[in-house]
């Protein structure tokens, strides 16, 4: 490999130039934290480089300023260019720093995550039309409101469709309580719905 003079705080420190992404990925992982922001800067010029950070960061414990450095070089991807579903895959998590480094990201790319979302909400998994809502929930952009409402107009599954109800108490408006309220009917064996429906309606409304 060939070696890049950097210096540093008045010293001349070593750094290595990478030739392939394997060299860079090797690189990081056998270093210590003080040289992986260097690494991650060098890793995400290659192809496939945000894939392995996102990855990484999914599978592995590392410290928060190396987490928040790789969060940094890919929330400034072009967003046809970011690993977005991977990243999507980071809120599920039970790490909340790593979650919302993950929303954090989400929220730069704004709608050009739309496409993403809206492919898990037409979907037939209905695990991921849920997982696709607290997205909606979490990132908060500006069709989230319309894009549940569409949701909750065609939903026929009760699970996925209080998921949105209690979103639609946060960021629902006044005219949208009649859609709301035909779901006691929709869903009228579900218990839930009704308690669900009519605390959504009381957030709405103020």
């Amino acid at each position: 490999m060939a070696l890049v003079k950097n210096h540093i705080a008045q010293d001349l420190v070593e750094l290595e130039a990478y030739a392939t992404l394997e060299d860079a990925k090797e690189a990081f992982i056998s270093s210590d934290d003080t040289k992986k922001d260097y690494i991650i800067d060098e890793i995400i010029k290659f192809h496939g480089g945000s894939e392995f950070l996102i990855e990484y960061i999914q599978h592995n414990k590392i410290h928060k300023n190396v987490a928040t450095k790789i969060a940094s070089v890919i929330s400034a991807m072009e967003p046809d260019e970011a690993p977005i579903e991977a990243i999507m895959d980071l809120l599920k998590l039970e790490d909340a720093y790593i979650r919302n480094l993950g929303i954090s990201m989400l929220r730069d790319f704004g709608g050009s995550i739309k496409y993403y979302i809206v492919k898990f909400l037409i979907g037939d998994d209905r695990d991921l039309r849920i997982f696709a809502i607290n997205v909606l929930g979490d990132v908060d952009f500006a069709e989230s409101r319309d894009m549940l409402v569409e949701l909750l107009e065609k939903e026929e599954d009760v699970n996925v469709a209080m998921t949105a109800v209690d979103y639609m108490g946060e960021i629902g408006e006044v005219e949208d309580i009649q859609l709301l309220e035909s779901l006691k009917e929709r869903f009228s064996g579900e218990v839930y719905v009704q308690f669900a429906v009519d605390g959504a309606v009381t957030m709405i409304k103020g």
